[in-house]
Parts: structure tokens; sequence; C-alpha cells
């Protein structure tokens, strides 16, 4: 057995334990006013740090998730975690901050996902309305009439819905006008250049004046550094997510961070 095979059996043994004995955390990213740098809510995203092998990165462990049947479970604990968290912040520091989840592609597409997201709400008892999934665009462009059922049924209940990493897919002005979406979410691969690339600012720029022209919000991610700050401002963003403002943290510190700002 080589090396990769080996690694993929050990990870998915120890993804297994981790899912029953909770060693699986969120850390949440803070969503930030674009014009007045409040935080608005936040992103919630699945960590995991084994005993034995330490920090494994979403990257190496989602994919292996998905092709061994972990991703359902992985999707259903993170989104169950974070109602209940928000449910917590709100009431604890008399806000309306709504938290955001990704679902993945493997997960959306399954024929009970979308009777165990409004099971998961009823367990919790959050306010959909504090609950934003996001989805991606390849999620969306699997079987349409299906997706736009599922979708319209979800923002009845009272979720709002995103499209995540936009502009590296199927981007386009009829994509956008079929599917009821509430927002968008610029990749942050167009955000990398941005303030020393003329052709990244244009492009952003026609993205943002898109969305807005919908009717959808506009959150860019991956934002680093000041002067992406004020080029997005001037684009007129609505909201802003990355290291410049801080790196996904644990919700201890997640806590203590609101319990500052509340003050």
């Amino acid at each position: 057995m080589d090396k990769d095979q080996l690694e993929t059996l050990i990870i998915e043994r120890k993804l297994r334990t981790a899912l029953e004995d909770g060693t699986l955390q969120l850390h949440y990213q803070p969503k930030v006013d674009a014009q007045t740098q409040q935080v608005v809510g936040m992103e919630a995203l699945t960590r995991w740090i084994d005993d034995e092998l330490g920090f494994i990165s979403p990257g190496k462990f989602i994919p292996i998730a998905e092709e061994r049947g972990l991703i359902n479970d992985i999707g259903e604990w993170s989104l169950r975690t974070a109602c209940y968290q928000v449910k917590e912040w709100n009431e604890r520091f008399g806000t309306g901050y709504k938290v955001a989840v990704n679902i993945s592609p493997t997960h959306f597409i399954q024929p009970n996902f979308l009777s165990n997201v409004k099971q998961t709400i009823k367990e919790t008892g959050v306010n959909p309305k504090f609950i934003e999934l996001e989805i991606t665009e390849e999620s969306m462009m699997e079987s349409t009439e299906h997706t736009i059922k599922v979708l319209s049924t979800l923002r009845e209940y009272g979720i709002t819905l995103a499209i995540d990493d936009f502009g590296t897919g199927y981007s386009s002005f009829s994509f956008l006008k079929q599917f009821p979406v509430d927002s968008l979410k610029i990749d942050q691969s167009f955000v990398r250049d941005l303030s020393t690339d003329n052709d990244s600012s244009a492009i952003i720029a026609v993205m943002i004046q898109l969305g807005h022209a919908l009717g959808l919000e506009v959150v860019v991610e991956g934002v680093e550094k000041e002067s992406e700050l004020i080029i997005l401002k001037k684009l007129e963003a609505d909201i802003i997510q990355g290291y410049y403002f801080s790196k996904p943290i644990s919700t201890k510190e997640f806590t203590e961070k609101l319990e500052y700002i509340h003050r």
C-alpha cells in the first residue's frame, strides 16, 4: 500500500472517531460591514486538531470525507453546532448576528438535505433568519429544477442563501437570474492583486455592480490589507471578510471578541 493510500485510511478512521468524540471544532471568522467596519455576523468553519496528527487542513480531510461518505454527518454537525452558537450569542448580547455555514455539494444533493435542515432549525430553536447557507455554483448546477425547488423552500423558511466562491465557476447573468439567492460571495482569488492590478479591480467592480443590480448583497472574502479595504469601500462592497480583521478563531476567542465589542 502506498503512502497516500495509507494516509487516507488513517485520516478516514480518525475522522470517524472525531465525529463521535467531539474533537471536531467550529472556528468563526467575523463578517464586517465594509463602510463602518462593524461586525455583522460570522462564518463557521470546520477545524480538526488530532492528538497524534495535529492540525489537519480542511483541504485534506474534506475531500476524504466526501469520498468516504462522511461529509453529510460533518455537514449536519456543523450546521447544528453553528445554530446553537449563534442563538446563544444573540441572546447573550441582544444582537441579530447571522452565521454562515458552508454546504458541501455532496451534502446539498442528498434527498433528505431539506428535511434535515428544517429539523436542525427546529431542534436548536434558532430563528432561521439568523442562518445563511453558502452553496457553491457547482452544487446549484447539478440538477437545476431540483436545486431551484430546494433553494426556494429554504428561502421561504426564512434562511438566507449565498453563492459561495462566485466568479470561479458558471457565473453568468442567466445563472444569477435563475436561482433564488440573497447574496454573492466573491472568491478571494480576485482580491490577491487588487491593490496592484487594475484588471482585478475592474472585475470586482463589475461583480459588485451586477450583484447590486439584481438586489443582492455582495460579500468579498480574503481581504488582508488596508489598501484592499479602501478600494472595496470605494467600489461599494457590502460585507468584508478576511485576515485584515481576523483569522478564523475558536468559539472561546470569538466570544471574548464579542464581549469586548459589547462592553
